[in-house]
């Protein structure tokens, strides 16, 4: 075995790993080269939508991540880290302390992972100006009109404010502190009520962050979704900025994105997403060639790292293991995508993430993130499956679900029970994944006979005779009870109830 450093040593023991489980019996000779496409190849961790990991969960997750060759980890962050002085932000969240982050800090430097440091710095911030004391510094402290006419509380703080810089750069100060990664993402995405002729302002903000002391000798990384509406100004981001290029969907444009950075000569990484969040049971084909984009583009464009995104939009009512396929996909992708492009994904789950002898976890999990495609429509960022949960009072068959039919919700049904079926016949190392999935089907299930019923009416919910709601009142009250077990199993309790709310809301509508 030759290896270049003591990574590369690791890595290589990690694929003898995995060869002697693929032949427990005696590993074939062989002669093995191998070589990362992508030098840094990452996850981020979205820790700031109700759900926050417990310690343990994290470290296991890295541990397996690290054996899939990831070498870079963050946790986003808006409020779930115990800032000294904010403890009015984060008392209720249950955040991450400075204690816990430094020692996860040292558990991934074990394993060859850098864990960075992230804050969002400009929008997102709305956790923080719910309280009076921040709420001066939010642009419409009074909130703002969305797309759909509806009044949305405050989400972006001023970038001109020099207050607002005094609040980020303690933050930041705070929180890099606690770990060596020579990386600190600042966020700076989706700030909603920056109008588009401030953009001025937020290239002073990048400016402004980028020259913080707190950030002396670490690479600041920021999205690029701002920027890529002003590709004339990419020029303009200050050195020791890596843009970190993001799109969900399949057909994302990385392409045109990184070409304009790389002609910019910009640093930058692609980030695709697990495709898990607003799904419940994930979006497998979406993700898969949502990576296949980004590395595509990032090789051809010289991109310097992937960061592979997990949110929780919605109350991450999904499971962890919902976005493992996500996470495994991106590092086989990110490491060598010409040896990896035709990778039999259910397989490698199987054996090297859930370790289940009866080969049918792996499978049914991917048949399960598929699942939402036997039905139309077909909506972005989301499963139409999920749908009722997340728009209780939605009228099916128009608008948003034109298109749907009861041929295709039953199409849904017969696969859920298929491959749940597996699911429950699996023999993994982790009974929890069995139990998480388990709960997910049959929220999903319920969803799609409520869907069902609302199709046998008007559309609307109040069509559906009353002895229905009242028993989905009651089957989705038993899978709330479940989700509360599960979601102690692996996280921490602050979180829980505003998660639970959004089950609780659909209980509700049912009457």
């Amino acid at each position: 075995m030759e290896a270049p450093d003591g990574a590369g040593e690791f890595y290589a023991r990690c694929t003898t790993e995995q060869l002697r489980r693929l032949h427990p019996e005696a590993i074939p000779d062989m002669v093995i080269e191998d070589w990362p496409d992508f030098a840094v190849r990452g996850v981020m961790l979205d820790i700031s939508r109700d759900k926050v990991p417990t310690l343990e969960t994290v470290e296991r997750l890295v541990a397996v991540l690290a054996t899939q060759k990831i070498n870079h980890v963050q946790l986003y962050m808006e409020h779930t880290f115990a800032y000294d002085g904010h403890e009015v932000v984060w008392a209720r969240a249950s955040p991450f302390t400075a204690e816990e982050m430094a020692e996860l800090d040292g558990f991934c430097r074990r394993l060859h992972v850098e864990l960075s440091a992230n804050q969002n710095c400009l929008g997102h911030m709305e956790r923080w100006l719910a309280h009076d004391r921040y709420r001066p510094l939010a642009i419409r402290p009074d909130g703002f009109p969305d797309h759909r006419g509806r009044i949305r509380p405050p989400t972006t703080i001023r970038p001109a404010d020099p207050a607002s810089l005094t609040l980020v750069r303690d933050l930041l100060g705070q929180l890099v502190a606690t770990t060596g990664g020579r990386h600190v993402h600042v966020g700076l995405d989706e700030p909603w009520e920056l109008d588009d002729d401030r953009f001025g302002d937020y290239l002073a903000h990048i400016a402004a962050l980028r020259a913080a002391p707190e950030l002396d000798g670490r690479e600041m990384l920021m999205w690029g979704d701002i920027v890529a509406h002003h590709p004339d100004q990419a020029s303009a981001l200050p050195d020791g900025v890596t843009v970190c290029e993001w799109g969900y969907e399949a057909d994302s444009p990385f392409a045109a994105r990184t070409s304009v950075l790389a002609a910019a000569g910009r640093p930058f990484w692609v980030s695709p997403g697990t495709s898990s969040w607003n799904s419940i049971l994930g979006r497998t084909t979406n993700m898969v060639d949502n990576v296949r984009a980004a590395v595509a583009a990032g090789r051809a464009d010289g991109a310097t790292g992937l960061l592979t995104t997990d949110w929780g939009d919605n109350g991450h009512l999904q499971y962890l293991p919902v976005s493992a396929p996500g996470f495994a996909w991106a590092a086989a992708m990110s490491w060598c995508a010409e040896s990896n492009a035709e990778l039999d994904l259910a397989t490698a789950l199987d054996t090297h993430v859930f370790e289940d002898p009866s080969g049918s976890l792996g499978g049914a999990l991917l048949a399960l993130g598929d699942a939402h495609r036997l039905v139309e429509p077909q909506l972005p960022n989301m499963s139409v499956l999920a749908l009722p949960l997340y728009a209780p009072t939605v009228r099916m068959g128009t608008g948003w679900t034109e298109g749907m039919t009861v041929d295709g919700l039953d199409r849904v049904r017969a696969a859920l029970d298929d491959a749940g079926a597996a699911v429950a016949g699996s023999t993994g190392r982790d009974p929890l994944v069995r139990d998480e999935l388990a709960n997910a089907v049959a929220l999903v299930d319920l969803l799609v006979r409520d869907a069902r019923a609302r199709l046998g009416g008007d559309g609307s919910l109040a069509s559906v005779p009353t002895a229905a709601r009242r028993a989905f009142a009651d089957e989705i009250g038993l899978i709330i009870d479940c989700h509360r077990d599960l979601w102690l199993a692996r996280n921490r309790p602050g979180g829980l109830e505003d998660s639970v709310g959004r089950l609780s809301r659909l209980r509700a509508a049912y009457g």
